[in-house]
């Protein structure tokens, strides 16, 4: 299991499995967050296994999958809005992590600037500073 820090409340991981979530609850996560659709993974890793497994650990739940070409401000804001009622941190995973912290970062970028989420992630092993104009933009847009 690879559980990446991005801020005190989001972290990222690659594909987590069923048996991680005594882990990821001792670890403090309140709400694990799927962003990986079903058809990329084999039964034994899509979101019902998982929800399952989460529920008996103590651990809330939600499936929001994420495509590259299905990041729209709309299911980004969506996303967001899971992460923001969320009891606590939050894991979102995916197939490598980047795509969650790619949406992370999307809904981020109105209320923190651009340097500081690009710093964030890079800490955590994600490189997103070709989305900086992008982040930048986001930002102009939210004031």
């Amino acid at each position: 299991m690879d559980i990446r820090q991005i801020t005190p409340d989001f972290y990222a991981a690659p594909q987590i499995c069923a048996e991680d979530m005594a882990d990821i609850a001792a670890i403090g996560i309140k709400l694990v967050l799927c962003n990986r659709p079903d058809a990329e993974v084999p039964p034994s890793h899509q979101c019902a296994a998982i929800e399952e497994a989460a529920a008996a650990a103590g651990l809330d739940f939600a499936y929001r999958p994420l495509t590259h070409q299905s990041m729209t401000p709309e299911v980004i804001a969506a996303n967001r809005g899971v992460m923001d009622d969320a009891n606590g941190p939050v894991l979102a995973y995916c197939a490598s992590g980047t795509r969650s912290t790619i949406a992370w970062a999307l809904a981020a970028a109105r209320d923190r600037p651009a340097e500081e989420i690009i710093q964030a992630a890079r800490a955590g092993g994600y490189d997103l500073e070709n989305l900086r104009g992008t982040l930048t933009a986001i930002a102009g847009q939210a004031r």
